[in-house]
């Protein structure tokens, strides 16, 4: 919650806390979200447990970013129920405003005050969320160190780089120590050095008990980091449950994507454009 102890998220990991447990973290029945003709999303049910590292992943236009979207309050859906770490998510304003005060989100596309530096976002970030003064500072001084983000404090964020820009954002989603944080490709255009050190700061956040819902398109770094997915594609959900299960036979999770969403079927088409390449051009008069 908002008012939790912080300083615990950057230790060490020790032992996995127990969360068999544990209510889930979200819990979506029945949703759906249409924009004029378009269904973006049909009926989706959903159930991502406590404590994990989820990864939400899907082809471009698969609806993933709409259903974050409804999440975490963002955007209303037109039917179906939705609760996060126990709420009703749009029950009633005041429904909206508790799971929002108990979340953390970094979305795709991210937009932030660049008038401001580093320090003075996450300084106005922390006020937001009603904390003290006091506490603002000591958790925006251990997450600027952590993020490598010190040095550039004083910056302004107009004049950060996409790596940084990535990493302040994902400073000020954690300020309040969230029960569950929402990515949203957090790791697009992101340089290496960039991206261990956000992945460092989630493996340690995750290891404490919260949970991590993390949206993307890169099967090889959904596998390396989740131990949950649920694949999503046309707008419904294909499969979920721990690694493992989702990708049965297959040998990696990328593989067992591309046959859940029927890419490999897609491919197969592609047979019939004989006339692309080869000496095609030759024969133009």
């Amino acid at each position: 919650m908002p008012d939790q102890a912080f300083d615990g998220a950057f230790e060490p990991a020790g032992a996995v806390p127990d969360t068999s447990g544990a209510a889930p973290a979200v819990q979506v029945e029945g949703v759906w979200k249409r924009f004029g003709p378009q269904i973006a999303v049909h009926g989706v049910d959903l159930v991502l447990p406590a404590g994990r590292f989820i990864g939400l992943v899907g082809p471009n236009g698969a609806g993933k970013t709409t259903t974050l979207s409804m999440i975490t309050g963002l955007l209303r859906p037109d039917a179906g129920r939705i609760r996060v770490a126990g709420h009703d998510v749009w029950r009633d304003p005041e429904s909206v405003a508790r799971v929002k005060a108990r979340i953390g989100i970094l979305p795709e596309g991210l937009r932030l005050f660049e008038r401001l530096s580093g320090r003075e976002l996450l300084a106005y970030g922390g006020r937001l969320r009603g904390l003290p003064g006091a506490e603002v500072d000591k958790r925006a001084t251990q997450l600027l160190d952590v993020l490598d983000l010190a040095g550039a404090q004083h910056k302004l964020v107009v004049d950060y780089s996409t790596g940084m820009r990535k990493k302040i954002g994902l400073a000020a989603a954690l300020l309040h120590n969230p029960d569950v944080l929402f990515l949203d490709e957090p790791f697009e255009g992101v340089d290496p050095v960039s991206a261990q050190t956000i992945r460092g700061v989630l493996e340690r956040y995750t290891s404490s008990g919260a949970t991590v819902v993390f949206s993307s398109h890169v099967m090889e770094l959904v596998e390396s980091l989740c131990d949950w997915v649920a694949v999503m594609a046309g707008g419904r959900i294909r499969a979920q449950g721990p690694l493992a299960e989702v990708k049965g036979s297959a040998a990696t999770l990328q593989e067992a994507f591309l046959e859940l969403v029927g890419a490999n079927d897609r491919a197969a088409a592609g047979d019939s454009l004989d006339w692309l390449g080869g000496g095609s051009r030759g024969d133009r008069s």
